[in-house]
């Protein structure tokens, strides 16, 4: 076992037992309305969960690949998962929203060893966590046997289990076509049926893909935000009507932070005024 499963605050939540972190996770849960969906503006560290949690958010999403960035490592589980523990710890003690962390794959080769990764982020008081179903390394996407078991895994801790499906990733938007969306179907019953609370379905704005998934998953569809330039959304009112429950902004706000940052680092390092000053 690895050590971070010997920390106190896990061995605690493992004697107290999950029932412990359920009103904030059924107050979480009731947040995903179909039509009127929870809007997250994913953060990477405790500052910027403060500033999101004081202009009007109704809860906290990490982005891993903010989180990874902020740190210097790319978003493929290579950031030691004894800092992403730390990092949400910092989080959750920093707001008193309720806090879903991205949690890539599930830091976990077995089912096994990611539903003890899963339990870990429960220990911290997180009420949800994303799964992605591929795999760091792998360019398929997990079988659905196999993803479910990894799913069933993490739900044991309690948690609203948002199952990211990646069937759309990488894929261009004439290919994002009814036989796709099939597979995304497909998926969102298998992983409601492995225990998952919520589909998150990414890296699509095509319409017709996005309202049949709504209609026919058993679950609440999380949508990625697309903006309008890129062939998106002009408002969250639209993908409201598609009947999307949840909308995050996944790695937007990150890659927004960074561009100013090094906008204004090059405007001063060139001579100029920083552009705070107005």
């Amino acid at each position: 076992m690895n050590d971070w499963a010997k920390m106190p605050v896990l061995r605690s939540y493992r004697h107290f037992g999950k029932e412990r972190n359920m009103p904030a996770i059924d107050e979480f849960r009731a947040l995903h309305r179909p039509g009127k969906p929870l809007i997250l503006f994913n953060v990477w560290d405790a500052g910027s969960a403060r500033a999101v949690a004081q202009e009007g958010a109704r809860a906290i999403a990490t982005g891993s690949y903010g989180v990874a960035g902020a740190q210097g490592f790319e978003d493929d589980e290579s950031f030691p998962i004894t800092e992403v523990l730390s990092n949400a710890r910092r989080i959750i003690t920093a707001t008193d929203l309720p806090v879903t962390v991205d949690f890539s794959a599930g830091y976990g080769d077995s089912p096994e060893a990611a539903g003890r990764s899963v339990t870990a982020v429960a220990a911290l008081g997180a009420v949800g966590i994303n799964l992605e179903d591929q795999l760091p390394g792998e360019n398929e996407l997990n079988p659905i046997p196999a993803q479910m078991k990894r799913l069933r895994a993490a739900a044991d801790s309690g948690l609203f289990i948002n199952a990211r499906c990646d069937v759309f990733l990488d894929v261009p938007a004439e290919g994002h076509d009814a036989g796709r969306t099939a597979i995304a179907i497909d998926r969102a019953r298998a992983y409601a049926d492995a225990g998952a609370s919520g589909f998150f379905i990414g890296f699509t704005a095509d319409r017709r893909a996005i309202a049949a998934i709504c209609e026919q998953s058993p679950i609440p569809v999380n949508a990625l935000w697309t903006p309008l330039a890129e062939g998106g959304f002009a408002s969250h009112a639209e993908l409201a009507d598609l009947g999307v429950a949840r909308i995050s902004h996944g790695v937007r706000p990150w890659f927004a932070a960074m561009a100013w940052l090094r906008q204004a680092a090059r405007a001063v390092h060139g001579g100029a005024a920083p552009p705070y000053d107005g």
